[in-house]
């Protein structure tokens, strides 16, 4: 039997996004992150795809808590984005909002992530 895959998005509390602000920031680190796990294991991509694209959606308080999970999983080369912010409604440019991570094996994503909370 396969390990189940799914993706994680990770966003920043701190920021008081509004809901629609909240959910646009969701769905690039979403795309963002699927074209990534495409570049290293377009099978693992394929599958997510074939099994109904589950994912999570989890906080941190900080960015620096969003960049210490983001430089973890680049390090064990799991697929991730960042998502930085355009900066042309509520905050400023450059800011970074949220982390998306997979598709990819969800026992790997759960090690980094089982202590987060759903957002």
């Amino acid at each position: 039997m396969a390990d189940e895959i799914k993706q994680a998005i990770i966003v920043r509390k701190d920021l008081d996004l509004g809901t629609g602000k909240l959910a646009a920031q969701v769905a690039h680190a979403s795309l963002m992150s699927y074209f990534e796990a495409e570049k290293i294991d377009k099978g693992v991509a394929k599958e997510w795809l074939a099994s109904g694209e589950k994912k999570i959606v989890l906080k941190v308080n900080d960015e620096k808590a969003l960049r210490k999970l983001n430089e973890a999983f680049k390090y064990k080369g799991f697929p991730c984005a960042l998502v930085t912010d355009a900066g042309l409604t509520q905050v400023p440019p450059g800011t970074v909002t949220a982390l998306g991570v997979g598709p990819w094996k969800a026992k790997e994503i759960d090690f980094f992530t089982s202590a987060l909370k759903l957002l």
